[in-house]
């Protein structure tokens, strides 16, 4: 079955990806915000303070740099991906997708 867009079914076009993978980078900056010592942390090693985060969630790169702070820590990827109800991988994938690179898999 073809969908809407005229893709084939299971693959998203590049800004689907890059929508979806904006949605879990500010699912994961969510998280952090209910987590005062995760967000202190992430806050110190960004130099943002509070009250500056939305504007420099703007900012391009942001999210893709939210990604790469939960996928620094192997406990904390783990707990923003159950509670985002994905694989652990799937944080990775959404990363590179707002990094503009296209993720593929090695084949052997």
């Amino acid at each position: 079955m073809i969908g809407e867009r005229g893709g084939r079914p299971g693959k998203a076009g590049p800004q689907a990806r890059q929508e979806a993978a904006a949605a879990l980078a500010i699912a994961a900056l969510g998280y952090l915000a209910g987590d005062p010592e995760h967000l202190a942390r992430f806050l110190a090693l960004t130099g943002i303070s509070p009250g500056d985060i939305r504007t420099a969630a703007r900012a391009p790169g942001f999210l893709a740099g939210v990604l790469d702070y939960i996928a620094g820590d192997e406990a904390l990827l783990c707990a923003v991906a159950a509670h985002a109800g994905i694989a652990p991988e799937e944080v990775d994938r959404a990363r590179q997708a707002l990094s503009g690179r296209e993720w593929q898999r090695d084949v052997p």
